[in-house]
């Protein structure tokens, strides 16, 4: 009996990828089909990062394969390719940057730089190539939060390289001033900064740039959100009332710039007492999930009020990194697959492809 390609794609329609949600075939995911006599291999090309799940991905499509009648040997590869995804109308794209995404807050205090960086940090321990912004100009936490000191080079007297830390591309405002410098600027001047860090910055080939933008909806935001190439957004809350009221805001704020909505990151969602093992919603409970019902958004993750997180940002090195196998690391790390997924499965940026016209004088 010989094995065809007609059986392999059915075996694969009926695959369902558990980090998409969809199947390999309609996911758009399955690459080269070769069959030798009844022996097959399959090539498998995932739109998002996944080093925590290709192995898991490979068995789960070799099983699959194996229940096909008088098949022989079967061999799998799993990789993944980042492409460009589409931003808002009008603005110009950063050179080296791929796909931006915005992190962002109604209100301070929600815990969204902490979210920002293990973001940063789960997307690039996954496989991919990336970069962070620290856009709070005010109050800049990602070089305590990476544990960077020191001032950016600039090889050309005009432009910055990023700062390296734990395998990131980082810029930041408090790696260009003094720890104890407060930033007291006007909207204009903070706009400019972050255009400057944005644009003056040499990224290197990066599939995704997390910005960690300021928290609030104000002119300043909406300037931000207006000027940098934004592919999507991560809206992060506590359960707190007072919290989603502000996130609420955030969100209409992207969607008025035409910004899509990744989805939302529930902060601080449960506690677990370190002693007795107790655990209590002490913001309240279902808050980001009934955000996520009323505005149709995906909830991206919920994570704990954990003192751990705390401590690793403070400390310089994030959950991610300093407890990479930990429980804190694998919710980040489906938060991070599940925005890449969000992202891979928009509109794509076919900006390179278009002809460029040259009028000439003849």
């Amino acid at each position: 009996m010989t094995i065809s390609e007609q059986q392999i794609q059915s075996i694969l329609k009926q695959t369902i990828d558990p980090t998409t949600r969809n199947d390999y075939v309609t996911g758009k995911s399955v690459g080269a089909i070769q069959i030798t006599g009844n022996d097959v291999a399959v090539g498998i090309e995932l739109g998002y990062p996944a080093n925590s799940v290709k192995d898991q991905v490979q068995k789960q499509m070799e099983n699959a394969l194996k229940s096909v009648p008088g098949i022989g040997a079967v061999q799998v590869t799993v990789s993944s390719k980042i492409i460009p995804h589409g931003v808002q109308r009008g603005v110009k794209l950063i050179p080296g940057v791929k796909n931006i995404i915005a992190v962002a807050s109604g209100k301070g205090g929600v815990g969204k730089s902490a979210t920002a960086v293990n973001l940063a940090l789960a997307l690039a321990a996954e496989g991919a190539a990336v970069g962070i912004l620290d856009a709070d100009i005010y109050g800049p936490s990602q070089p305590q939060m990476l544990g960077i000191t020191g001032h950016p080079e600039s090889l050309d007297g005009k432009s910055m390289e990023p700062m390296l830390a734990h395998g990131i591309q980082a810029i930041s405002i408090g790696m260009l001033v003094d720890v104890e410098t407060p930033m007291v600027w006007r909207g204009p001047m903070v706009t400019q900064a972050l255009q400057q860090l944005l644009n003056d910055t040499n990224w290197k080939d990066l599939d995704y740039l997390v910005v960690d933008l300021p928290p609030g909806t104000g002119d300043i935001q909406l300037t931000l959100a207006q000027k940098i190439p934004v592919t999507g957004a991560v809206i992060v809350t506590t359960p707190q009332d007072i919290a989603l009221l502000d996130a609420r805001k955030g969100l209409k704020m992207f969607e008025k710039v035409g910004i899509p909505i990744l989805g939302i990151v529930e902060n601080m969602s449960m506690h677990t007492c370190s002693n007795c093992g107790h655990t209590e919603p002490i913001f309240g409970t279902g808050g980001g999930e009934k955000m996520c019902q009323d505005y149709n958004v995906e909830l991206l993750g919920a994570l704990p009020l954990d003192i751990k997180i705390r401590e690793h940002t403070d400390a310089g090195k994030p959950s991610v990194v300093a407890e990479p196998d930990g429980k804190i690391a694998e919710i980040y790390k489906r938060i991070a697959r599940r925005v890449a997924v969000k992202i891979a499965e928009s509109a794509e940026d076919h900006s390179e492809l278009f002809t460029k016209i040259v009028m000439e004088n003849n």
